[in-house]
């Protein structure tokens, strides 16, 4: 991991397309100013894993949840 020291309005450059820059601290707390081509996609780390945990959950889902799940839909009219 590379670690740097940067004040309020200072940048990083991350490639040749990917800026950073600090933005405020306050306390403990650092706010950052990204910009990235809209291809990049930018998240926080805490809510990346929040997701990728409700998706495994999804996918544990248990046949007594796929039956719940179909009981919901509408009765299929054949012709």
């Amino acid at each position: 991991m590379l670690v740097l020291s940067r004040k309020v309005g200072e940048q990083i450059v991350i490639g040749e397309d990917i800026v950073l820059t600090v933005v405020d601290v306050r306390g403990d707390t650092v706010r950052l100013g990204i910009a990235a081509p809209r291809h990049v996609t930018v998240n926080r780390a805490e809510v990346l894993r929040a997701v990728e945990e409700a998706n495994r959950d999804a996918a544990r889902a248990g046949d007594e949840d796929l039956d719940a799940l179909r009981s919901l839909r509408p009765p299929t009219t054949e012709g």
